[in-house]
């Protein structure tokens, strides 16, 4: 009976437009992510649906037919839920779900969705129950039926108080007490990271599900939660790691995501300053990923938003252990060589060319491959750094080379 439940998925269907600015090629990769986040949130895909539009329809996202075959579609095959990729303005949700009987969700709530399971502490629930209220309010409409309208009475003549503006104020004082305890977190929190001293801080940033909690674990030799899906931990972990004999403070952060929605970039802000007054960034990536490039624009993009990308940066190429069978026959002038069939050494050819031989690396963070170098490569960086903020101590560090490493 336990594992009939752990298996028992929402029916979902997902719903995407190709666009003058979105081709095919590129909606398939962000339903294919979508996917990926709704098994993360526990439902299950069934169906894509898609249309060729100039622009989405600015009432309904998509054009009256298409609308009309996916309500069929659900009341057929008994979906639960439909999840659109793009955020739904709140009188698109509003019209599509009096064409849809069934729960309507678009990419930012799946997201929320998301961080609202995976939020352990006090701070990270804080943080997801703020962007919950901020997407919330301008779609309160209709939304909540817990309230019945007031009424006037003796002393009370008059018009009164809706249903809509009683939900709306009782959303904004919540939102006001969510900012406040959040500043009084933010307060502790700052209180504790001028207690840790000068020491170097490096910080792990990169794409959700690219193996940072694993390298982390791997690192510091901890237990930070790891596990193969989206947005696995939400917390900042912060661990003193030493290497050789130079100590330092490793974080690893959240990960970040294409169209990563505007209240939790809001929200999440505080905890994004461990980024923020990092002295170094290593930029983990998943190389075996066929979309990493793309990954690469969104967290650089991500990291200019909150003013950190400015900051020294080595590039992590992890996961090298997947193109051990990502070879080509030579003698094969059928198959189309692409990017899937790259050697390692090609990669590396390709990206040190672009971000500069001395800040690249190529590792295995499972398998521990290339470790050596990684180690290497991260002593030098902290070294520079830490000669330079204690020029009395720099004969207590010396090369790499010269020392045995623990």
């Amino acid at each position: 009976m336990i594992e009939k439940e752990k298996i028992n998925f929402e029916k979902t269907v997902v719903v995407g437009v190709v666009t003058q600015n979105q081709s095919e090629e590129k909606l398939t990769e962000y339903l294919d992510e979508l996917e990926f986040l709704t098994f993360t949130a526990g439902g299950e895909v069934v169906k894509r649906f898609w249309q060729k539009m100039d622009k989405p329809n600015p009432k309904t996202f998509l054009g009256t037919g298409k609308m009309d075959e996916i309500a069929l579609y659900c009341k057929e095959n008994e979906i639960s839920t439909v999840i659109f990729d793009d955020e739904l303005s709140p009188s698109q949700q509003k019209n599509i779900s009096k064409v849809i009987d069934s729960k309507i969700l678009d990419r930012t709530n799946l997201i929320l969705d998301i961080f609202a399971q995976r939020a352990e502490s006090s701070y990270a629930r804080t943080q997801v129950e703020l962007a919950q209220c901020q997407y919330l309010l301008p779609r309160l409409s209709g939304m909540w039926t817990h309230l019945e309208r007031q009424k006037g009475g003796i002393g009370l003549r008059g018009p009164g108080e809706t249903e809509i503006e009683t939900d709306r104020r009782i959303v904004r004082d919540r939102i006001a007490l969510l900012k406040e305890k959040i500043k009084t977190i933010d307060r502790q929190m700052s209180v504790q990271r001028s207690n840790r001293g000068a020491m170097v801080r490096v910080a792990l940033v990169g794409y959700t599900n690219v193996g940072k909690s694993t390298l982390m674990n791997v690192i510091s030799k901890s237990e930070v939660f790891v596990e193969n899906k989206l947005f696995a931990t939400l917390d900042t972990t912060v661990r003193k790691v030493v290497i050789g004999n130079l100590p330092f403070l490793l974080s690893d952060t959240v990960g970040f995501i294409r169209k990563l929605p505007t209240q939790l970039v809001e929200s999440f802000k505080s905890t994004l300053d461990e980024v923020r007054e990092a002295d170094l960034l290593l930029h983990i990536v998943d190389i075996s990923h066929p979309d990493f490039e793309d990954h690469i624009a969104s967290v650089n993009q991500i990291l200019m938003d909150i003013k950190s990308n400015n900051k020294p940066v080595i590039m992590v190429f992890n996961k090298i252990d997947a193109f051990k069978h990502l070879t080509i026959d030579e003698d094969d002038l059928i198959t189309e060589k692409t990017s899937k069939h790259y050697t390692l050494e090609e990669w590396k050819q390709t990206w040190m060319s672009n971000v500069g031989a001395e800040n690249a690396l190529f590792i295995s963070a499972i398998e521990k491959e290339n470790f050596e170098e990684f180690r290497e490569r991260i002593y030098e960086k902290v070294r520079e750094i830490h000669v330079t903020r204690f020029p009395y101590n720099k004969f207590l560090y010396p090369d790499f080379k010269d020392i045995v490493v623990e």
